[in-house]
């Protein structure tokens, strides 16, 4: 009996230690994403790009990142190994010392096809192992393990302000340093990620007779939700790689300046998601994702037409709402798909935002072809999608 009670109690206990070092490995990763969207102002002065070629480096990476993750998600839910772990910080790595080197753009695209690698490889695993260390309280854990990337991507304005401007693109070769420290922490994990995949394999052999249809019901699901993610992810396109143009242009602001209101926006997304996970524990996914997704409408829509002094707070509130729901819809996802852990992980964050990564090329375009006001104007109406939500189903 008091064996029972224990395994009961280990069942239910987030494995900390575990979940605090996959997230670190989630910061840096994303860290290095950002690296790219950091170079933007640097590599638009000194390589004379277009706002359309800007569009396609974001493209590449996110594309690369995000699309192959559903793929790398099936395979190794068949496969799983843990050494994919460490050897996607390896993929990165080649990726920072090509990008501090780059010539040309072309040169650029290849390098940030290497960090994209990096990055569809760690995700769905990633993924996988919060999951196993999240034990009953999966919309918590999922917060802090997004809340690692979402501080990594945050870093981006900081890097441009104090280590691009300074040092140009060379400053990239300092993430090698990044890398290097990835490779050491997620080799940590992958040890304790073994243990796990022996003892879910084990199970498996136990019940290999048993096998789910995944009814209309759940694909209808799955279709709203990627069409929700796919707006979300247009919108946030569009803020992260040419707001700091917008705002440069129409309020007559330097770059360094420009960086700091795109931080907010980045830091308060990664609060909002701490915020979020243990919200949507307690109030329901469907509920969260429907008040994150469409709360963030009338900020976003009131956004392009503010006065500058205005701006911060906006942004700030902008960011938090509508990151809230980010961990939110991966784990709605892997209870939609429990026997896919990773394919649900890598649907959401990768095929979904990798389809957002459209926006990023066709808002450049837009950006070319009309203004940077119009295309403001456009992404204010995209958290407007959120109506979708109510045609989530609930959860049981």
């Amino acid at each position: 009996m008091q064996a029972s009670v224990e395994q009961r109690t280990n069942m239910q206990t987030v494995v900390y230690p575990i979940l605090i070092a996959i997230s670190i490995g989630h910061l840096l990763n994303d860290a290095m994403q950002a690296v790219v969207p950091a170079l933007f102002p640097i590599l638009e002065s000194s390589m004379r790009l277009s706002y359309t070629q800007i569009g396609w480096i974001a493209f590449t990476l996110n594309m690369t990142s995000s699309i192959l993750q559903p793929v790398v998600g099936l395979f190794s839910d068949r496969y799983p190994s843990p050494s994919f772990l460490p050897l996607s910080m390896g993929a990165s790595l080649l990726g920072m010392i090509g990008l501090a080197f780059a010539p040309n753009f072309f040169f650029v695209l290849l390098s940030v096809l290497f960090i994209g690698f990096g990055s569809a490889i760690f995700h769905p695993e990633g993924s996988r192992v919060v999951y196993f260390a999240a034990r009953a309280r999966r919309g918590f854990a999922q917060s802090i393990y997004q809340l690692g990337g979402n501080t990594g991507n945050a870093l981006a304005p900081l890097f441009t302000a104090l280590i691009f401007v300074p040092f140009g693109q060379k400053g990239a070769v300092w993430f090698v340093i990044v890398a290097a420290l990835g490779m050491i922490v997620l080799f940590w994990v992958s040890k304790w990620y073994a243990v796990q995949l022996h003892q879910v394999n084990k199970r498996r052999k136990e019940t290999m007779g048993e096998k789910k249809q995944i009814s209309q019901k759940i694909i209808f699901a799955l279709i709203l939700l990627v069409l929700l993610v796919f707006a979300r992810s247009w919108y946030y396109a569009g803020i992260s790689n040419y707001y700091q143009f917008y705002l440069m242009k129409y309020y007559d602001i330097s770059i360094r300046e420009a960086q700091l209101y795109l931080f907010v926006f980045m830091i308060a997304g990664a609060i909002g998601t701490v915020f979020g996970g243990p919200l949507a524990d307690r109030f329901g996914r469907r509920n969260l994702i429907f008040a994150s997704t469409l709360g963030t409408a009338p900020f976003a829509l009131i956004l392009p037409y503010v006065p500058l002094h205005f701006v911060l707070p906006i942004i700030f509130v902008t960011g938090f709402i509508l990151s809230s729901s980010f961990a939110t819809f991966v784990v709605y996802a892997q209870e939609l798909l429990p026997g896919n852990v990773g394919m649900a992980s890598g649907l959401i964050v990768g095929l979904a935002f990798g389809m957002g990564a459209l926006g990023a090329v066709a808002l450049g375009k837009i950006a070319d072809v009309y203004t940077l006001k119009a295309l403001m104007v456009m992404c204010s109406f995209l958290p407007l999608f959120g109506v979708l939500t109510f045609w989530l189903p609930k959860e049981t």
